[in-house]
């Protein structure tokens, strides 16, 4: 007779799983470590999560709500300019860098490991997780740039979004002890103050 899990087991494994993957990669962690770490069986494990996929898919899609809820706070906080609210974006994921044990953008690490994975396979698909954030997020600056009536929206969307992209990769390759790294986010969020003319 197949045991019933006990309340919080599937948390419980994600938490695990989602640290492991963060802290040393998708590729690198089994799931025999996952199944020791969690002190849980294999067969809880894949009671839960019937393949390393799903757990990737559910720890892709738990970082995808964290950083939906970052956003909307600063959003909010940001009033209903659309210049602020995109200033206020570029300064949230400034922030995000500077957290300690900050290793990088979970869907950016993710495609990066796996550029062959395909985003065709489903939105359920760890790949399509990744990307739809990704989308997402390139969406939400888009329209606000929208909102702005700048003469090249396309433009300004693309140099918004180079600041992004620019804050996660920089952060995820420096030392946390490199005081370099403070100086560079200031300086994304003043360029996008700029670029936007707030």
């Amino acid at each position: 007779m197949a045991r019933t899990p006990a309340p919080g087991t599937r948390e419980r494994i994600l938490g695990v799983a989602s640290r492991l993957f963060y802290d040393h990669g998708v590729r690198a962690v089994g799931m025999n470590r996952i199944i020791t770490e969690a002190g849980t069986g294999k067969n809880l494990l894949y009671q839960h999560f019937p393949a390393k996929s799903d757990l990737v898919a559910a720890y892709l899609e738990r970082a995808r709500e964290r950083r939906a809820e970052s956003a909307r706070r600063v959003l909010e906080a940001a009033g209903d300019d659309p210049g602020e609210q995109l200033v206020a974006l570029i300064a949230e994921v400034a922030a995000t860098v500077r957290r300690p044990g900050f290793r990088g953008c979970a869907f950016r690490n993710y495609l990066a490991e796996f550029p062959e994975d395909d985003a065709l396979d489903g939105d359920e698909a760890p790949a399509g997780v990744a990307h739809a954030q990704l989308a997402e997020t390139r969406a939400a600056i888009a329209e606000r740039v929208g909102r702005l009536g700048v003469e090249d929206p396309d433009r300004l969307v693309e140099q918004l979004w180079l600041l992004v992209d620019g804050l996660y990769l920089q952060a995820a390759y420096r030392d946390r002890l490199d005081d370099r790294l403070d100086p560079a986010a200031d300086a994304a969020v003043d360029l996008a103050r700029r670029l936007v003319g707030a």
